[in-house]
């Protein structure tokens, strides 16, 4: 059976978008925490080192899960499927795969944002400003307001996934991860300061998880009065670009 016609499993399905997803977190949550953090070598080193950070984390974790096209975000998955797509060679949209993505990119975001806290747990454990630490496992707006913030949040995830659908999505390509991780920079430069560009459900909703059940010295609330934001805006920008694209393309 040729290559691209095989089937892919459910375990393979899992583990490729688990350590894919895992893999994004782990680098974004840490260099948001190298940017934030007392006593590191990166600390004040600016947005737009969060912005390429993000974006070559976004590179990695493409080619960690290149089995399963590197959705690592349910925005993506949900995206495709809408639009009528599979979600990668030999994975069809059922309702399963789609459920079986989505889980794994919860879980791997929590795992992912869990290393990170370990790989910088001296430097939480420092006196800083409690929402200090939790900015970096989860976005915050720069001025709060629930319309705006959601509305930021569809404007960048239709930005990605309307992209994402119209490029063809190429996996396993070398042009494809860093394609992708170029337009995650742009993204976050140029709409990230409203809302510190979430554009990815399990990227803000999995790390958040962890900050509210890790052991982080002084680490305050979680602001879950604010956590559906990058919940619902992405979903809602991935579905609009699905509508968008199959109308017009």
């Amino acid at each position: 059976m040729p290559l691209e016609t095989a089937q892919v499993a459910l375990p393979v399905i899992f583990g490729s978008e688990f350590f894919g997803t895992a893999t994004l977190i782990l680098l974004g949550v840490g260099v948001v925490a190298n940017n934030l953090l007392g006593k590191t070598k990166g600390q004040n080193s600016g947005t737009l080192h969060i912005n390429f950070g993000w974006g070559l984390a976004v590179f990695m974790g493409v080619y960690v899960a290149y089995k399963t096209g590197g959705h690592l975000n349910p925005a993506v998955t949900l995206g495709l499927a809408a639009a009528g797509n599979d979600l990668a060679p030999g994975v069809a949209a059922t309702p399963v795969n789609i459920g079986v993505y989505l889980a794994a990119q919860l879980l791997g975001a929590m795992f992912g944002a869990g290393l990170a806290w370990a790989a910088y747990k001296d430097h939480y454990d420092t006196d800083v400003d409690p929402e200090l630490k939790l900015a970096t496992f989860a976005t915050g707006p720069a001025i709060r307001n629930p319309f705006w913030n959601t509305l930021t949040e569809v404007i960048a995830t239709f930005v990605l996934v309307f992209w994402v659908l119209i490029s063809g999505y190429t996996q396993g390509v070398t042009v494809g991860p860093l394609a992708v991780a170029l337009v995650i920079v742009g993204i976050g430069a140029s709409l990230g300061g409203p809302t510190g560009y979430a554009i990815n459900p399990v990227r803000d909703l999995g790390p958040r998880l962890m900050h509210a059940v890790l052991p982080i010295k002084g680490k305050g609330g979680s602001d879950w009065g604010y956590a559906w934001v990058p919940v619902i805006g992405p979903t809602i920008g991935g579905l609009l670009a699905a509508v968008v694209y199959r109308i017009f393309w």
